[in-house]
C-alpha cells in the first residue's frame, strides 16, 4: 500500500476510484427531476359584458342571456354614462334620478319597443347575466326612405372594426360613434373605394369624450365610393362604432354588420335562399395587388360558381361581382381564399315591386357558440331562419329557442354535412311571440358558420335584415402568468 502511494501513478488512480464513488453515491441518491410544466391559458366564464346598441329610438330591443350560469347577476339596459366631476355616473340625456331597466333572469327573453327620441343605449351585464349575454335592435318601416326591416347586433367597444358594403355615392351611408368608457377615444377613418383608399379633406378622425357619442354622414368624409369597405380603429381607447345604409325610396335601408378583421380565408355565411339579387364587396387594403378565389357552400355541396371563379382586387381598394346567378334563391355560405388578407361582405336584396336589402359579412367560426337576441314569429307574418354551414367538415349543433314568455321548448340536434349549407325556419312550438336562439356546436363538431335572416311578406315587397352568428362571449381565455418580473413590466 505504501508503494502505490509512493507511486504517483497510484495515488492519481486512487483519487480517481474516491471521485468515482463520491460521484457514484451523488448520482444515486439525487432528487428526481423537476417537471416543467408549460402554464396554460384557463377558460373561465366572463363576468362583464357592455355593448351598445347604437340608435334604437323607435326600434325593438332585445336582451337575453342564456341558462347554464350560476350565482347573482344582472344586466342594465341604460343610456351611456359620463362621469361627472366627482367620479360618479351621470345618465346622458337622462334625468340624474331615473335608473334603467334591470334584466335579472337568465334564460328569457327581455324585449321593449324604444320610443323616438334619445341616443345610444348601453347593456351593461355582470355576473351570471354577463356569459353569453347578447342584445339587438330591430326597426320596422312600411314607408318613406326608411322602409323596410332594419336590425344590427348591439355592438362591444373595440380598438379596430371593419364594415364593407356601398359607398356614400350609391346610399346614405351614416357612421355611429360611443364611447361607454370613462376614457377618451381617439378615432381614426380610413375608406377604400374601388378606385382605391380615400383620404378626406375634412380629416380622417375624431376624438369621441367619455359617455358620448357622434353622428358622422360618411359622404362628408369621401363622398365619391359606389362601393367602400371603411376601417374604423383608436390610437387610444375604445369605440363602438356602426354603419347605417339608407339605399333610397324603394329600395331599402339596413345597418352593415362588423366584417371579420382582413385573413387570407374569409368565410361570408348566413345568405337566405330566397330570390334576389345577390352583390359581393371584396376589400384588399394591403399594398399588393390580389385575385379572389372564390367557393360556394349550397345545400348539395361545394363549389366554384362558373364564371365566377375569382375577383380581381387591386391594393388598397375594394372590388363587386354580382353573384345573383350563382346563388341566388339558394341558402349559401361563400368561402373566399387569397394570397393577402382580404375583408369581404354580401349585399341581399328582397324582392317585390318595392325592395328592400340585407348585409352579411365575413365572420368567424362560432367554436364557443353564439346566441341571437332576436327572432320572430308573429302570427306567419315575419319569418325567422337560420342558415348554418360547414365548410370544411362534418358538424353537429344544438339549436335552442329562448322565448319571451312561457317554458322554452327542447333543444334540437341538427347534422351538418361537409362543404354543404342548411336553412331552418324557426317556428317555436305553440308561441307566436318573440324569442331568442342559441346555437352550440357539439363535442366533435367541425366549424360552423351561419346567420340568422328575419324576413317578411307585404303587399308593396319583401321586407328583409340578416345577422351573421357571433361567437358567443360566454368563455374568456385568461392568460397564464408566472413568477418573473416582466408579468408586471411594461
Amino acid at each position: 500500500m505504501r508503494r502505490l502511494i509512493e507511486n504517483r501513478f497510484g495515488l492519481l488512480a486512487l483519487v480517481l476510484i474516491a471521485m468515482g464513488a463520491l460521484f457514484g453515491v451523488a448520482f444515486v441518491s439525487r432528487p428526481a427531476p423537476v417537471t416543467q410544466v408549460r402554464p396554460q391559458a384557463v377558460r373561465a366564464p366572463v363576468e362583464s359584458v357592455t355593448a351598445v346598441c347604437p340608435a334604437p329610438a323607435g326600434s325593438r330591443v332585445s336582451v337575453v342571456t342564456p341558462p347554464g350560469a350560476g350565482g347573482p347577476g344582472s344586466a342594465t339596459l341604460s343610456a351611456i354614462a359620463a362621469p361627472d366631476a366627482k367620479g360618479t355616473d351621470k345618465k346622458a340625456g337622462e334625468d340624474p334620478g331615473e335608473k334603467g331597466a334591470v334584466i335579472d333572469r337568465p334564460g328569457l327573453l327581455w324585449q321593449r319597443e324604444i320610443a323616438s327620441g334619445g341616443g345610444p343605449l348601453m347593456v351593461d351585464g355582470t355576473g351570471s347575466m354577463a356569459a353569453g349575454l347578447e342584445s339587438a335592435q330591430t326597426a320596422r318601416e312600411t314607408s318613406g326612405a326608411q322602409r323596410g326591416l332594419a336590425g344590427v347586433r348591439c355592438v362591444e367597444p373595440g380598438a379596430d372594426t371593419w364594415f364593407v358594403g356601398p359607398g356614400p355615392a350609391a346610399a346614405e351611408m351614416t357612421l355611429y360613434l360611443a364611447n361607454p368608457d370613462s376614457a377618451p377615444a381617439d378615432i381614426t377613418f380610413m375608406v377604400y373605394s374601388g378606385e382605391g383608399p380615400v383620404l378626406s379633406e375634412r380629416g380622417n378622425g375624431a376624438v369621441v369624450k367619455p359617455g358620448g357619442h357622434r353622428v358622422i354622414r360618411l359622404r362628408d368624409l369621401a363622398p365619391s365610393p359606389l362601393i367602400m369597405a371603411l376601417r374604423v380603429s383608436t390610437r387610444s381607447g375604445r369605440v363602438a362604432a356602426a354603419v347605417k345604409a339608407v339605399l333610397g325610396e324603394g329600395r331599402g335601408a339596413d345597418w352593415l354588420p362588423v366584417a371579420a378583421a382582413p385573413a387570407t380565408r374569409v368565410v361570408v355565411p348566413g345568405i337566405p335562399g330566397t330570390a334576389g339579387k345577390r352583390e359581393l364587396y371584396v376589400a384588399a387594403p394591403g399594398e399588393t395587388d390580389t385575385v379572389v378565389r372564390i367557393k360556394a357552400v349550397l345545400e348539395d355541396g361545394s363549389y366554384a360558381l362558373k364564371n365566377k371563379e375569382t375577383i380581381e382586387v387591386p391594393a388598397g381598394s375594394t372590388a363587386s361581382l354580382d353573384l345573383s346567378t350563382g346563388i341566388g334563391g339558394q341558402p349559401a355560405a361563400l368561402v373566399l381564399e387569397s394570397d393577402v388578407p382580404i375583408v369581404a361582405g354580401l349585399k341581399i336584396t328582397g324582392t317585390g315591386a318595392r325592395q328592400d336589402v340585407a348585409f352579411t359579412a365575413g365572420a368567424d367560426s362560432i367554436d364557443l357558440g353564439s346566441v341571437v337576441a332576436d327572432a320572430q314569429a308573429t302570427g306567419g307574418k315575419q319569418v325567422s331562419r337560420l342558415v348554418l354551414s360547414a365548410p370544411f367538415a362534418p358538424a353537429t349543433v344544438e339549436v335552442r329557442l329562448l322565448p319571451a314568455k312561457g317554458e322554452a321548448p327542447a333543444p334540437v340536434e341538427v347534422k351538418l354535412a361537409a362543404a354543404h349549407t342548411q336553412e331552418i325556419r324557426l317556428t317555436p312550438r305553440g308561441s307566436k311571440d318573440a324569442f331568442s336562439v342559441v346555437v352550440r356546436p357539439l363535442p366533435g363538431s367541425g366549424q360552423v358558420y351561419g346567420g340568422r335572416v328575419l324576413d317578411e311578406a307585404t303587399k308593396d315587397g319583401q321586407l328583409v335584415t340578416a345577422q351573421p352568428l357571433a361567437v358567443g362571449r360566454i368563455w374568456a381565455l385568461v392568460p397564464p402568468a408566472v413568477d418573473a418580473p416582466g408579468v408586471v413590466l411594461p
